[in-house]
Order: C-alpha cells, then sequence, then structure tokens
C-alpha cells in the first residue's frame, strides 16, 4: 500500500505557503521605504550641520551661507562634507535652495515614501506643489 498526499493536502499547502511568501514580501517593502525615508532624514541633517559649520567658519561681511549651482551648494565639498548626499532610491542629488523663503536663508527638503514630514512649506522649500505631509526639510538656524 503505497502512501501519498492527496490532491488537497497538496492544494493547502501550497497557499499556505504563497500567503505567507506575501506577507514577508510585504512587510519587506514596507521595512525598505522606512529605511530609505531614515537616511534621506539623516543626509538632510547631515546637509544642515555643514552648512551651519560653513555659516560659522566663513567670516564674510555679513555672514551668509554658500550660494547655489546646479542645486548643489558651491564649495561645500569635502571640506564641510565628504560629498553632496543622493536620494538612496533614485540617485538624484538633494536641492539645495538659497535665499528662500528671505534673504540669507535655506532651504533643503526631500519627499518622503511615507508621509510624516515636517516641511511647512514645501513649495517654497523644495520647488515642487505637494503636500506638506509628505516631506523633510531643514532650514537655516540663523
Amino acid at each position: 500500500m503505497k502512501k501519498a498526499f492527496t490532491l488537497f493536502e497538496l492544494l493547502v499547502s501550497i497557499s499556505i505557503i504563497g500567503i505567507l511568501v506575501a506577507v514577508a514580501s510585504t512587510s519587506y517593502s514596507g521595512a525598505q521605504k522606512k529605511a530609505r525615508d531614515s537616511r534621506r532624514m539623516e543626509d538632510l541633517n547631515s546637509i544642515q550641520k555643514a552648512l551651519e559649520l560653513y555659516y560659522s567658519t566663513n567670516p564674510t561681511s555679513p555672514f551668509t551661507y554658500p550660494s547655489v549651482s546646479g542645486g548643489q551648494a558651491v564649495g561645500m565639498t569635502p571640506v564641510y562634507i565628504q560629498s553632496w548626499p543622493r536620494d538612496p532610491k533614485t540617485g538624484i542629488p538633494y536641492v539645495y535652495n538659497f535665499n528662500v523663503p528671505a534673504a540669507g536663508n535655506y532651504c533643503v527638503g526631500v519627499s518622503l515614501d511615507y508621509p510624516v514630514g515636517n516641511c511647512p512649506n514645501p513649495t517654497t522649500c523644495v520647488g515642487i506643489g505637494a503636500s506638506a505631509a509628505s516631506y523633510y526639510c531643514v532650514k537655516s538656524q540663523q
């Protein structure tokens, strides 16, 4: 007498495995998005620290932040920041806006995968009209 699995038992087993794979891949995708958002926020905090260091160590009259060229701060690399950070998903460098919203101020913003942003006015900060909740911004502290 041969012992074997029935067709029904095989279908149930395959269905359970399929459900487990679907749940695991969804969780993994969410973890990737959260990791990218954490990286983006940390990159922007590093940019902010470098810009504030630039401001405090360049005694021009009056004190100023670096000018902008191609969306990046001029004269920042490699002295104040090793290299200008890039978005972890797209690889595009973060955009630096100088004199926004008032003279002598800067703003750097990035779109997040999860809407937990802090950017009160993304239109002036990142140049894109969108929901403030989906952006994270750093601004001048002086």
